[in-house]
């Protein structure tokens, strides 16, 4: 989202600071943010750890502003002591936060009786290593990790792929439509009111550009494949380190 805004950030900034002589710090920030990214407003504006330096974010997307609005920073905020990631850290939340507005309904479900953990997965029917992961759902269920399909069909809308997720997604019985499809079964074009397109969206908005793209249950985001049992180890390590 930021590399355009910032291309044309020195410019406007320059512009902008001489604003910044007097008045309201927040007013002069927004001002200049109004004019960096028209029409969006911020999820958040927040004094950051270092002074003089707000953090402003916008879902998942996180840049720094200096108080006179004079100077933009992108990039990850890290605290050396405690080698926390402090920006990935706000990224997280927002992450979940987003993932939160969707309706379960809408995803494709795999859950063990007993969830430990959940993991949302950005899938494409027709990626290799999507299927990998597929061919072992059994296992990341006896881990007792549930995984959360969503549909990232690489090549786009109105693409083949596309419309073999539509056609999951309109079946009468979803995960057995998402295993023959990742199997490489010929599926019947189906179609219905579905969300595929919505789910992408929500993608680009979460910053996934690869599949699978999973997000943890603690709003982590990785992209690639991770074998089932490394990924409970993973996600337990995780959880046991949350204050």
């Amino acid at each position: 989202m930021f590399k355009k805004m910032l291309g044309i950030a020195v410019v406007i900034l320059g512009l902008s600071a001489v604003d910044a002589v007097a008045g309201d710090e927040m007013a002069v920030m927004n001002k200049v943010l109004q004019h960096l990214i028209p029409g969006a407003t911020p999820d958040r504006i927040a004094e950051s750890v270092i002074p003089g330096l707000y953090e402003v974010s916008y879902g998942p997307d996180v840049l720094y502003i200096s108080k006179d609005g004079r100077y933009v920073l992108e990039g990850d905020l890290l605290n050396t002591r405690t080698r926390e990631n402090l920006t990935e850290t706000i990224r997280a939340t927002a992450r979940l936060k987003l993932l939160n507005t969707v309706d379960p309904k809408t995803m494709i479900i795999y859950a063990p009786k007993q969830v430990k953990h959940t993991v949302t997965v950005f899938t494409d029917v027709d990626c290799a290593f999507c299927r990998k992961l597929h061919s072992q759902i059994a296992d990341y269920n006896k881990y007792g990790i549930a995984i959360r399909y969503m549909a990232f069909p690489r090549s786009g809308v109105n693409t083949e792929s596309y419309y073999k997720a539509v056609s999951v997604w309109c079946s009468p019985d979803r995960k057995a439509a998402m295993t023959r499809a990742k199997l490489g079964e010929h599926l019947k074009r189906l179609s219905c009111d579905n969300p595929v397109r919505q789910q992408m969206a929500l993608a680009d908005r979460l910053g996934v550009n690869a599949t699978p793209t999973l997000i943890l249950d603690d709003g982590s985001l990785i992209s690639g494949y991770i074998p089932p049992k490394r990924m409970s180890q993973m996600l337990d390590q995780l959880a046991a380190a949350k204050p």
